[in-house]
């Protein structure tokens, strides 16, 4: 067997086992409901407990399930980003299972590799409480982002899982503009 096909055929086993350890949950609706209790780990290696790290902050956080969510997550970025949303934005790409946990140190190393150090901080990767994370937002349809506003409390003020597109991105903006409104009374 060459070395192409043995580096195949444990790229196909790998894949296998993480899309087996993978559990769906329906789509659920968390508006008004209070962000759970997580923990993360930056890619700049700093662990955070949520949502209580973004408290005092009005919060865009774009949840991944999937490394092929990263094109909606991208999306919504460019988005953001031109739109000039005025919210601390923060990728939080969300896995479960066992095996990709004992692996976290090589996709969280895969990951800094396409990301530029500067923005290590901003990827916040959910290991240990992916479950609960997937579970609050529901996982199907996985390659679309879990687009979420949390207001300063942590409660969901806007919530989006139906892939990218202008009329979410404004509403989104619409909100984000009523938040810092009313934190100014």
């Amino acid at each position: 067997m060459s070395f192409h096909s043995t580096r195949l055929l444990g790229i196909l086993f790998v894949s296998l086992i993480l899309s087996g350890c993978s559990q769906t949950y329906i789509n659920q609706q968390p508006l008004g409901k209070s962000f759970p209790d997580v923990t993360g780990e930056g890619l700049d290696q700093q662990i955070h407990q949520l949502p209580s790290y973004f408290a005092d902050k009005t919060t865009v956080l774009l949840l991944g399930y999937k490394q092929d969510s990263q094109f909606d997550i991208d999306r919504w970025l460019i988005g953001l980003d031109m739109k000039g949303t005025q919210a601390d934005i923060y990728e939080l790409p969300t896995i479960q299972g066992r095996l990709p946990r004992q692996i976290k140190g090589m996709i969280n190393e895969g990951m800094r590799k396409g990301i530029p150090e500067e923005l290590w901080s901003i990827v916040i990767t959910v290991y240990e409480d992916g479950d609960t994370l997937q579970a609050f937002t529901g996982n199907e349809k996985p390659n679309n982002a879990r687009v979420i506003l949390l207001d300063k409390t942590g409660k969901v003020q806007f919530f989006h899982d139906r892939g990218f597109s202008v009329a979410a991105l404004n509403q989104l903006n619409a909100q984000v503009k009523k938040l810092q409104r009313l934190s100014l009374f």
